[in-house]
């Protein structure tokens, strides 16, 4: 087929991407359909309206090893286009990207609003047709000479030699029925990133305070993870929250999100390490007052609830303060235990895990392996990744080689040279 008609369900990263990539290869019509008003409209709140394009994590062994799903999957992908191509794709349309400490990328103009330009520029100068106030309704295979007829919610009925489906996310999008209409299996679709509702007075108002390094846990199971936490008005989030919801997405969703959450506030100290720490500076300081600091690198506040919470009075001098005292207080440091009664979404991102199962889709292409022409990009897919630019740079991936694929364009000398699967 020289000139195809490729449609895209769904206007948010992974839809944009694959429609340009599409319109770019030069062969047939692109069209990308919007259910709603505002395509993009992820892309500009991500980040906190910053856009966190990728991660600087250039080699694919490591790259997916930021996927609780996919990761094995989206090791041949990340060859074929990586990081380092989203760089380069950016930079080719006048978009810089820069590097923080922790390693996330995002566009140096510091605004969202430059990805989402980039990406409507880039859609309209390839000649996409943009339709917003677009959804789709119904998809049927045409058996007899191949493709598809597509009902748009317009009332328009297109027929296309190719479809993709980058609709994805919450169990309800239309993307996810569209996929099953098609003879797909879809893994059940949870929340990803959340954080953790912990009413508890150790936190009270304390939102805002941050400590930079810390290890969580959640209790009666492998969950392990560390890094910054953040105290909000609701409980707990950070990165190493995170973390831990998208690792343990499913296993959380399955106990309602009800469990105890164990923290370590001071992951270079064991409970014995962090009472013989408190021994030392004890002895080092008698006069002191407990409450006025300790050998720990805490924000004060919370170090004073800590010590409220083991049972010392707010004037307690470290002399009077008893060998059980110390015990207790390490355990507030280095064994924390806190009641998780609920999860609410990360403000910046709202990721699910679930999706298209991903045995039942090609990864060098992204077509299924059940509907000829049929491809699947971005969170249509059972593939999610930590906070921190994986999920965007997923969505670049699948788009990039769906949009590829489905128009049938040659890849160019540099990609037959990188690896497959």
């Amino acid at each position: 087929m020289s000139s195809p008609t490729v449609l895209v369900v769904g206007g948010g990263a992974a839809g944009y991407f694959s429609a340009i990539a599409a319109a770019e290869t030069g062969r047939g019509r692109v069209i990308l359909c919007e259910a709603t008003a505002q395509p993009l409209a992820k892309v500009r709140i991500s980040g906190g309206g910053r856009c966190n394009v990728t991660h600087a994590c250039p080699e694919p062994r490591e790259l997916v090893k930021r996927y609780p799903r996919g990761g094995r999957e989206l090791l041949g992908a990340f060859h074929r286009f990586g990081p380092r191509d989203t760089i380069a794709w950016f930079a080719e349309r006048g978009v810089e990207l820069k590097t923080e400490p922790d390693g996330r990328m995002f566009p140096t103009t510091n605004t969202s609003s430059t990805i989402v330009d980039c990406l409507q520029g880039a859609a309209a100068r390839a000649g996409v047709e943009v339709r917003t106030r677009c959804g789709v309704t119904a998809v049927t295979r045409l058996t007899g000479e191949g493709g598809f007829e597509v009902t748009l919610s317009t009332g328009v009925t297109e027929r296309v030699d190719r479809l993709i489906l980058a609709q994805g996310g919450p169990k309800t999008a239309p993307g996810r029925s569209l996929a099953e209409s098609l003879g797909h299996t879809l893994e059940p679709s949870v929340p990803s990133l959340f954080t953790f509702h912990i009413d508890d007075p150790r936190l009270k108002d304390l939102s805002g305070l941050s400590v930079e390094d810390v290890a969580s846990s959640v209790q009666g199971t492998p969950l392990r993870e560390r890094g910054p936490v953040l105290i909000t008005h609701w409980g707990l989030s950070g990165p190493a929250v995170l973390k831990l919801s998208a690792w343990g997405a499913r296993e959380l969703a399955a106990c309602n999100y009800q469990f105890t959450l164990g923290v370590n506030f001071s992951p270079a100290h064991s409970r014995d390490q962090a009472r013989a720490a408190l021994a030392t500076h004890r002895g080092q300081h008698p006069k002191r007052q407990v409450s006025n600091g300790g050998p720990f690198t805490l924000p004060s506040r919370l170090w004073e609830r800590l010590v409220a919470a083991a049972g010392i009075g707010p004037t307690t001098p470290w002399a009077q303060t008893s060998n059980d005292a110390l015990q207790a207080l390490a355990g507030q440091v280095a064994a924390a235990a806190f009641t998780v009664t609920g999860k609410s979404t990360n403000k910046e991102e709202f990721v699910t895990c679930g999706g298209v199962k991903l045995t039942e889709v090609d990864f060098r292409t992204l077509e299924s392996r059940k509907v000829p022409g049929l491809f699947f990009a971005g969170e249509m897919l059972d593939i999610d990744g930590i906070t921190g630019g994986f999920n965007f740079q997923a969505a670049w991936t699948t788009g990039w080689l769906a949009g590829r694929a489905a128009a049938a364009g040659p890849p160019s000398p540099a990609d037959a040279l990188k690896p497959g699967p």
